[in-house]
């Protein structure tokens, strides 16, 4: 399977990343913002939502993501001191406050949240390298 390549610029686009990237598992310590870059990145295990066959279901990738034209980046309920602390990535989503500026906000499972104050949508979602055996499949109750 090619490696996967998205770049979000509106919402549109934005609601594929988060279908993409739901489940994915982040280390606190795989996360950061680069204030002088206003870029917001992060290294996350995702899995594999694309691969339909049976042959190959359940996998998990490599993949970085990366937020630009970040102003300011705020946290809630994540302990960003734990460095070793791991993240289920629920969804992604935009709120426009002053179009184009607005509001990303990653949910994690537990209720955590990391938002971004961005100066318009603009992301990049790119796969690492191979993909692995899961050890289980995400599951949600509706």
């Amino acid at each position: 399977m090619p490696d996967l390549k998205l770049i979000a610029l509106d919402e549109e686009d934005l609601e594929v990343v988060s279908a993409y990237t739901q489940d994915a598992i982040i280390r606190v310590a795989d996360m950061g913002f680069a204030k002088s870059d206003n870029r917001f990145a992060a290294i996350m295990n995702r899995y594999v939502w694309e691969k339909g066959d049976s042959k190959t279901k359940g996998h998990r990738r490599r993949s970085a993501i990366h937020f630009d034209k970040v102003l300011d980046v705020k946290s809630k309920g994540i302990n960003l001191s734990a460095r070793d602390g791991v993240l289920d990535l629920l969804s992604i989503s935009f709120v426009p406050t002053d179009a184009p500026k607005g509001n990303i906000t990653l949910s994690f499972a537990g209720g955590g949240t990391i938002e971004l104050v961005v100066e318009c949508l603009e992301l990049r979602l790119s796969d690492l390298g191979a993909s692995w055996a899961a050890k289980a499949t995400p599951s949600h109750t509706d």
